[in-house]
């Protein structure tokens, strides 16, 4: 923290935040934190909602006892199951990883014209890699990579990576080679793999930014893809899990293992009604470490003490004592590991509101969430600049206006709240 402090000034910044943010979208940490806060209040009202609500259900099985931070996790699942009649086992049989690879190969066939077609002659480093050739039309545009499984000695998580990246120098363009890798459970013997509904939704956010880097189209590779700012690298990937749940490509893709029947319109109507429940917890859990991740940079080179950093921040922003930080400081890793979320952590939710806004102008269109010609400006204005654009004129030529926070709020479940 002192290096970076000392970095920042060296630069002629206030703060490292300062350096980091004048960088990105944001601007300013000002402006970052403004974002935040604007979230942070009908979160926070929306998680004493979750409490009550819990606590009348634990009540009604006979416990008077305070709803603690431990307890957030179990309650909330009872309290789903009550509202909802939902739970995994019932989601799962329908969601074939398989099947739904191919749903995301024909969602991007729909938007934009892209064919995915299996090779098997060329060398891979794990046999549990699949290559695919990308095309539209006759014409090749890349080749896409998945590595779908846990393995030991395989990094934890799920991402995206380039091999080679888009450019137009040379005489010849430059087609991409991206690859999308997941950490699934993988299947015994014969058996389909299933996965839940959270991995599916992982699944569709890293093959966005696998689109991201296979439909660049520029001169540069330094600017080609996914080699933008960090706020708003997420933009495609947030957007394109919004087709996972729509009811065109689950009617298709969500069918049962066994006997191949759709997911009935009764468990998709659960799914879709609790795609915002408990949307209290998450934001606040994930606001709290990006505000402490921003408060702690803004600190222009005095002595850090983490705990007393973590208590003061969180008292003045009046964390909800039933939820804690979903990373403490000493174990962040994306503000220790690197320097690329240091900071930065706010990346998620500013990209997320661009997102939502940006879903919001698909469910506007005639066409939906399939509406060609929204989607080939989506295309045109975003997937194929990289960052030969500056990402506020690039979303201004998508939407034909700059994003406001009113969509985010709408998609999780937010607006009623405080």
């Amino acid at each position: 923290m002192a290096l970076r402090a000392e970095k920042a000034r060296l630069l002629g910044f206030a703060s490292f935040a300062h350096w980091v943010t004048d960088g990105q979208m944001a601007k300013t940490p000002t402006a970052a934190v403004g974002l935040l806060r604007q979230v942070w209040g009908p979160a926070k009202a929306r998680v004493a909602e979750e409490v009550r609500e819990m606590a009348d259900l634990a009540a009604d099985e006979g416990s008077n006892a305070t709803i603690e931070a431990w307890d957030y996790r179990f309650y909330g699942e009872k309290v789903r199951k009550a509202r909802f009649g939902l739970d995994e086992t019932q989601v799962k049989p329908f969601l074939m990883l398989d099947r739904l690879v191919e749903g995301m190969f024909w969602a991007a066939g729909e938007l934009f014209g892209l064919g995915f077609s299996r090779v098997r002659d060329l060398p891979v480093y794990h046999p549990d890699v699949s290559v695919y050739d990308v095309t539209r039309g006759s014409a090749r545009v890349g080749l896409w990579c998945f590595d779908p499984f846990a393995r030991p000695g395989k990094r934890s998580g799920a991402w995206m990576s380039e091999y080679r990246t888009q450019s137009r120098l040379g005489s010849e363009p430059t087609t991409p080679i991206v690859s999308n890798n997941e950490n699934f459970i993988p299947p015994a013997s014969g058996e389909p793999c299933l996965i839940s509904w959270t991995d599916a939704v992982t699944l569709f956010h890293e093959f966005g930014h696998g689109l991201h880097g296979l439909l660049s189209d520029v001169t540069y590779p330094s600017l080609a893809g996914t080699a933008v700012l960090r706020d708003f690298v997420e933009l495609p990937s947030q957007l394109f899990e919004h087709w996972l749940p729509t009811r065109e490509l689950l009617a298709r893709f969500a069918r049962h293992h066994e006997t191949g029947e759709p997911m009935p319109d009764a468990l998709v109507e659960k799914l879709l009604a609790a795609e915002t429940f408990q949307q209290g917890f998450g934001t606040v859990e994930y606001l709290a470490c990006a505000l402490v991740d921003l408060e702690a940079h803004l600190e222009a080179g005095a002595p850090v003490d983490p705990p007393r950093l973590e208590a003061e921040r969180l008292a003045e922003i009046g964390m909800p004592r039933e939820i804690v930080m979903r990373h403490r400081l000493p174990h962040f890793l994306h503000m220790f590991a690197s320097e690329s979320y240091a900071a930065g952590y706010y990346n998620y939710i500013w990209a997320d509101t661009l997102s939502a806004d940006a879903a919001e102008v698909f469910a506007a269109a005639p066409g939906g969430f399939y509406d060609r010609s929204i989607a080939g400006r989506l295309q045109a204005t975003i997937m194929s600049v990289g960052n030969s654009v500056d990402p506020g004129e690039a979303y201004r030529r998508f939407a034909g206006r700059d994003p406001g926070v009113g969509a985010l709020m709408r998609d999780r479940g937010l607006v009623t709240a405080g």
